[in-house]
């Protein structure tokens, strides 16, 4: 099973980070970008289709998303997959292996994906040294922890059609946040495949729903995914706005 790859220096100085300078994200001060410059050791790189992290391992490293997507799933023995969410830029990945000893679920990459790597024997300096830092961490759980009660309840009690435009909203709301500056030509890199693991439906239903989303002009079909042509018409039909958010922290 194919990993990522280190990336050959030079790497990107956590000084020059590009998610510093976007708006959605909170900026570190010298103290907090001194350690986390520290923290980082390396940068690697994930191809479309490989594991970043597989459930039931030991890894060594946390990441942070620089760039590109992935997606968490946990899958069952026949081969059936749950597609739990989506990382993306900013995001962190493998928090759950620090307090659980192996993953409980596999991070695939959706897209080319590049990672800013973490030694994990160090995390616990940063609770000591560093409560900022340490807050942050517990917000970024805390919101994993309120998307994954969002996406649970789409499962259980939306219809099919409010769960495909709840699930591309979301989507298409958090990727224009973390990514910024490329609306013009906004897509989602999602296969119709990856839609209906997500939302927990057969292939052929999966089809079906979207078509619905098509005809009512609210997305546009694309081969390699979709875009949102009315983001306030897939709210509505969802019963569903993004909360309010101010500056979201990273490491």
């Amino acid at each position: 099973m194919a990993h990522p790859k280190p990336i050959a220096p030079p790497r990107i100085p956590c000084q020059h980070c590009p998610l510093r300078r976007r708006q959605t994200f909170r900026d570190f001060n010298s103290e907090e970008l001194a350690f986390v410059s520290r923290f980082k050791i390396a940068e690697m790189l994930a191809e479309p289709g490989m594991s970043i992290i597989v459930e039931g391992e030991q890894n060594p490293s946390l990441y942070t998303v620089l760039s590109g997507w992935g997606f968490r799933y946990k899958i069952l023995e026949d081969g059936r997959r749950q597609i739990l969410n989506y990382v993306l830029p900013g995001d962190m990945i493998g928090l759950q292996g620090n307090v659980m000893a192996e993953m409980q679920h596999s991070v695939e990459a959706l897209t080319r994906v590049t990672l800013c790597t973490f030694e994990r024997e160090k995390f616990h300096t940063l609770f000591r040294d560093h409560p900022s830092l340490a807050f942050d961490i517990t917000w970024i759980a805390s919101r994993e922890e309120s998307m994954l009660d969002e996406h649970l309840l789409s499962v259980g009690r939306r219809s099919a059609r409010e769960r495909a435009a709840y699930l591309l909203a979301f989507l298409d709301t958090r990727s224009r946040a973390a990514m910024e500056g490329n609306a013009g030509d906004h897509q989602l890199p999602l296969t119709q495949q990856h839609v209906a693991d997500t939302l927990g439906l057969s292939l052929v239903h999966t089809n079906k729903t979207l078509r619905k989303l098509i005809d009512g002009g609210l997305i546009r079909w694309r081969d390699r995914g979709t875009q949102v042509i009315d983001q306030e018409g897939l709210y509505r039909v969802a019963g569903w706005r993004p909360p309010a958010e101010s500056e979201r922290p990273f490491i």
